[in-house]
């Protein structure tokens, strides 16, 4: 990834820090590897990132998984995701009919 080679150019102590990191995961990790895959693979769809997403599906494969899992995985994290959103945007609104009797205006909503 060109984000990776950047920072091994620029930071290289930090692109050799994260290398330690995941090396000190695999080394201790509590899971077996198609959880750990699941897991990725959930996080990766969440981060909307390609690479990610593709190597771990591709992983979780080589641990075991069937694509039906995969599909599973997806829906879930697919479904946790709405679930979380629909809390977090009801919390945040609060009583929309108090800030429509409040008439508030957008352009007095970021000015805090």
């Amino acid at each position: 990834m060109a984000g990776e080679r950047l920072l091994a150019e620029w930071f290289p102590e930090f692109a050799d820090a994260l290398d330690k990191i995941d090396a000190l995961y695999k080394e201790k990790r509590l899971i077996d590897e198609k959880t750990y895959q699941f897991i990725c693979f959930a996080l990766a769809i969440k981060a909307r990132s390609k690479p990610c997403l593709l190597k771990h599906f591709m992983g979780a494969l080589e641990a075991g998984a069937t694509v039906q899992e995969l599909a599973y995985i997806m829906a879930l994290t697919f479904r946790e995701a709405a679930g979380g959103d629909d809390c977090w945007t009801h919390d945040a609104l609060g009583d929309w009919r108090q800030l429509l009797a409040e008439d508030i205006k957008s352009s007095s909503c970021c000015a805090k």
